[in-house]
């Protein structure tokens, strides 16, 4: 049978109405430097909800305050930032959309902290601030912030949790032979620290619910991981516990001229293709993919599980309907009953 976007998918026990995910996109509009979710990000996420998407995921969350790209990001590093959460998870559920939460550290990214931490004391680049290489037990201590966020996400209500592992964030530096010169058990094995974070999060997960993991499948950077490597790095993290793969690259540095990719619609695509044919694993497609035709393409052709948008939902939030509905999709069942005289 033909993959459509309209058609439904079970994960575990996430079951989501179409296969349109709307891809975790920080918007830098917390208030007070609390990390607290306001109306701006109810109203956004709502609003995608309504628009028809599948799975929403919620942007960049961090595990503590010196863990965000910036001051307006939000948290997850305590209680007092679950209920404001809570509030836009059940708005979701109201409008037939499930919902998610990225999970992250922008680690040497980290552009407001004073002193940014890192695996190893190198800057990402000459306009970033020279982190502050994590100790041993500072790893450690890292592992089980990740899964303190995770236990709030799931006391927040929300379907799955995603593994910030790509775009030069914490995850991503630690398997980055780029950035992790350690000589200690996290350097010897670059692997290592993601699989912890993996295994102390499942353990804050409800049986059933699947275990997301955004990574950066290939580096465009001088010295960078490629693709075949990119697939090993999936396959240890699937070993221990990840459900999904949600297929980006690149975010390690600026791309050398013989690994420079040319952008255009689909660019990532042949990276989730590769990483499904490897694994047998569901992945998420990414990367220009808000022209319906070629997001349905992916979908018929096999190539992927899901299609991820970013910018054409910040453009549109009702993609997902006028998507469906312009490939010839079955998409009134996704309509709002109030919305229905304008189909």
């Amino acid at each position: 049978m033909t993959i459509q976007l309209h058609s439904p998918i079970t994960i575990r026990s996430l079951e989501l109405r179409n296969r349109t995910v709307m891809a975790p996109m920080c918007q830098y509009s917390v208030d007070q430097h609390d990390g607290v979710a306001n109306e701006w990000h109810y109203v956004h996420y709502t609003s995608r909800a309504i628009g028809g998407v599948g799975l929403i995921i919620v942007e960049m969350t961090n595990v503590e305050p010196d863990g965000r790209i910036t001051d307006r990001c939000l948290g997850l590093w305590s209680d007092e930032q679950i209920p404001a959460l809570k509030r836009i998870v059940d708005a979701a559920h109201r409008h037939g959309a499930r919902i998610g939460i990225q999970i992250a550290h922008a680690g040497r990214k980290a552009q407001d902290a004073a002193t940014p931490v890192a695996p190893s004391a190198i800057a990402f680049d000459d306009k970033y601030k020279t982190p502050r290489a994590l100790t041993t037990e500072e790893v450690k201590g890292m592992v089980v912030k990740f899964g303190e966020a995770a236990r709030r996400a799931v006391e927040a209500g929300f379907d799955t949790i995603e593994l910030h592992g790509a775009h030069g964030y914490l995850i991503h530096q630690f398997h980055s032979a780029i950035a992790n010169k350690r000589e200690d058990e996290y350097g010897q094995d670059r692997t290592l620290f993601g699989r912890e974070v993996i295994r102390e999060v499942k353990k804050r997960m409800p049986d059933g619910m699947p275990l997301l993991f955004r990574i950066s499948a290939l580096e465009y950077s001088e010295g960078g991981y490629d693709l075949a490597e990119g697939i090993e790095l999936c396959r240890a993290y699937k070993e221990v516990g990840v459900d999904v793969f949600h297929i980006s690259s690149g975010g390690d540095g600026d791309p050398s001229p013989e690994r420079r990719p040319v952008v255009g619609p689909g660019y990532q695509v042949h990276a989730a293709e590769a990483v499904k044919a490897a694994l047998g694993v569901p992945v998420i497609a990414v990367g220009m993919l808000e022209e319906p035709a070629v997001a349905a393409g992916v979908l018929a052709e096999g190539k992927a599980d899901m299609v991820a948008v970013a910018r054409g939902l910040l453009r549109d939030p009702y993609w997902a309907i006028h998507a469906i509905e312009s490939v010839g999709g079955t998409f009134r069942d996704i309509v709002p009953a109030q919305y229905e005289r304008g189909f």
